[in-house]
């Protein structure tokens, strides 16, 4: 079984943010792929399907404990399914990459996002995690604001079509191709280039 959940906080005022970037996949997975509905369990939403020809079981989750202690809510789920760290891939927003890009990462730091520190603090640090690459305001002083505030329209034009393509690639990733699931990720929706005023 293969647990996918997104970094974001709940509440409309919240849902079209840079930083509910994870959330905003899942809801594009959940209706591709045909998902059960969204039901409350674990301090999440949760909501159970099938990806792939070979139909891997897997449960969506939306931590609804905030953006900084998501890992407490996903944690619970792991330990009710007993599942380990490697089975669990988290979504979420990172502003040390350009706009449009995503690496797939295994272990390492959290480089200061909360809400991946609660995650390693929770679950340890095997959990494999999607970077989507949102891009950095240019100072510290607005990352926050920037995060918090809604993916802009021009930002679309990259995002969506970055949403659909993890959404197409994720049979890769459910049966444990994580190089082809990058790579048929990029090839589906390219990164925009990269703008040199644009702090990495």
């Amino acid at each position: 079984m293969l647990i996918l959940s997104g970094q974001g906080n709940p509440g409309e005022k919240y849902a079209k943010n840079r930083h509910n970037a994870g959330f905003l996949v899942l809801d594009e997975i959940h209706a591709a792929h045909g998902f059960q509905p969204w039901r409350s369990k674990f301090e999440s939403e949760i909501a159970e399907g099938f990806i792939g020809p070979d139909r891997i079981k897997t449960l969506l989750v939306k931590p609804q404990t905030f953006y900084n202690e998501t890992g407490r809510a996903l944690s619970k789920v792991a330990q009710f399914y007993k599942l380990s760290p490697e089975d669990v891939v988290v979504l979420h927003d990172e502003i040390d990459l350009a706009p449009g890009r995503v690496r797939l990462k295994q272990g390492g730091g959290h480089s200061g996002n909360n809400g991946v520190r609660s995650m390693i603090a929770h679950l340890g640090e095997n959990v494999r995690r999607i970077r989507i690459g949102v891009g950095h305001p240019g100072d510290k002083s607005r990352v926050m604001p920037y995060v918090l505030s809604d993916f802009s329209k021009a930002d679309h034009d990259w995002f969506d079509p970055l949403v659909k393509a993890i959404s197409d690639a994720l049979p890769f990733l459910a049966e444990g191709n994580d190089e082809r699931f990058q790579t048929e990720v990029m090839r589906l929706a390219p990164a925009p280039k990269h703008d040199p005023k644009q702090k990495r």
